[in-house]
């Protein structure tokens, strides 16, 4: 089993940038592929973006595409997710996600984090 602890949430104005980071306490990183979910208050779970376990693959949701990067480093057992040109409606909690069989989707969900909040001010 993976624990995973995100931080990095916060208030910023529209336009403006975050970065998320997700620490992972397991054993070997790079064994599991990894990504973010989003929840909007009285929303369901969207799929954000997810990285393959060499990092070699990204796949991100339309609705972040061009404006969100995310990326892995290994070694540090750390995930990071490079939020710009933030939106009112990118708002939510921000979920880590890691699976070790198979690539994060809206499908696979794997096990997740706690979470961290995303407040973007109009």
């Amino acid at each position: 089993q993976v624990q995973l602890d995100e931080s990095g949430g916060g208030l910023v104005q529209a336009g403006g940038s975050l970065r998320l980071s997700c620490v992972a306490s397991v054993t070997t990183a790079s064994s599991y592929a990894m990504g973010w979910f989003r929840q909007a208050p009285g929303g369901e779970p969207e799929f954000v973006a997810a990285i393959a376990w060499s990092g070699a693959t990204t796949v991100y949701a339309d609705s972040v595409k061009g404006r969100f990067t995310i990326s892995r480093d290994n070694a540090k057992k750390t995930m990071w997710l490079q939020m710009n040109s933030l939106k009112p409606e990118d708002t939510a909690v921000y979920y880590c996600a890691a699976d070790r069989h198979q690539m994060i989707s809206s499908t696979r969900r794997g096990n997740w984090g706690r979470g961290t909040q995303v407040i973007v001010s109009s």
